[in-house]
């Protein structure tokens, strides 16, 4: 298959053309070129989306297009000049409207009113969801062959964001100083989250079946408590876990999600019980797999180690221990 990827040269866009060259793919990224580089066997094609459509691909026929952006205007001037190929649009969980509902599905949940302007990405959850929404819709509009993956927390190697790669480094630093990890109440809430390699698998098979239809790209719910065991196992750690209650936590100034002074993804009340609790029943099924998440966390940390610049967010070791002298005081 000829395989168009809008970007490759960062996290889940580069982990999907990697991907579809393994598959044996002519896989082509279309991209600035300024935020890394295209995986070694893929073509790049400068282009800045503000801009028109560079002659090196106007006209061009693929078989697949695969899409990670947020902007309406760049997805509408994409999809005009592509509207043959099968289309894998990467969105988010956060286009829906309730995040209460446990167990919903994308055939059960309402969407937010979509912004079909290009407004600031980086107002808030909801604009960029909102956003997310107007370019399904034009990608929907635009071709006969739409897939549609919505992503909750994308983690592994190469992350950019740091919120789970926190969790890793974290286990590795208990196994070396033999101080305990603060974790959040409750120990049983729900958390879904994507491999990037899984996610970007998935991608690129589906393409080559045709799937098309809205999906949820994230694990089934596993408790809190499982998935911290596994990131402790994948990181070789086995420390004393101490769960502190969120009111707690916001009485020592500590906050959820990401950031300085962070617990990253621990979404608190950020969001409703069902935004961790979705039903991936139908995405299993169209070929999702989900590797064990103590895979993930290995991988992450040998990359954290091997990547002197890598961010990670959340408390410092120190401010741990001091939350935690304070409250066993």
């Amino acid at each position: 298959m000829r395989i168009l990827v809008l970007g490759g040269t960062v996290f889940l866009s580069r982990a999907v053309a990697q991907a579809a060259l393994a598959h044996g793919h002519d896989v082509t990224c279309a991209a600035r070129g300024v935020s890394g580089t295209v995986p070694d066997g893929a073509s790049l094609v400068r282009w800045d989306r503000a801009e028109a459509v560079p002659s090196e691909l106007a006209g061009r026929q693929f078989d697949a297009v695969v899409d990670v952006s947020r902007i309406p205007s760049h997805v509408r001037k994409a999809v005009a000049a592509f509207p043959d190929a099968h289309w894998t649009f990467v969105s988010t969980v956060n286009v829906y409207a309730d995040t209460a509902t446990v167990g919903s599905t994308p055939a059960t949940l309402a969407l937010l009113e979509p912004i079909e302007t290009d407004d600031d990405p980086a107002s808030g959850p909801e604009t960029y969801g909102a956003m997310k929404v107007a370019c399904e819709t034009l990608v929907r509009a635009g071709t006969s062959q739409a897939l549609v993956i919505r992503p909750g927390l994308i983690v592994g190697p190469g992350d950019p964001s740091g919120r789970f790669a926190y969790w890793p480094a974290r286990f590795a630093e208990a196994a070396r100083d033999g101080l305990p990890v603060l974790v959040p109440e409750p120990l049983d809430a729900p958390v879904q989250l994507v491999d990037v390699r899984d996610l970007a698998e998935w991608i690129v098979t589906a393409a080559e079946a045709g799937t098309t239809g809205d999906f949820d790209a994230v694990c089934p719910p596993v408790p809190r408590s499982e998935l911290l065991a596994q990131v402790a196992d994948g990181a070789g750690a086995d420390p004393e876990l101490v769960p502190v209650a969120p009111e707690v936590l916001a009485e020592h100034e500590v906050v959820p999600w990401s950031g300085p002074r962070s617990i990253p993804f621990w979404a608190a009340d950020l969001v409703g019980s069902g935004f961790m609790a979705h039903d991936v029943t139908p995405s299993l099924q169209a070929g999702l797999m989900i590797r064990p998440f103590a895979e993930t966390a290995r991988d992450t940390l040998a990359w954290l180690r091997a990547t002197p610049d890598a961010e990670v967010t959340g408390l410092t070791r120190e401010e741990e221990q001091e939350v935690l002298a304070a409250v066993r005081h």
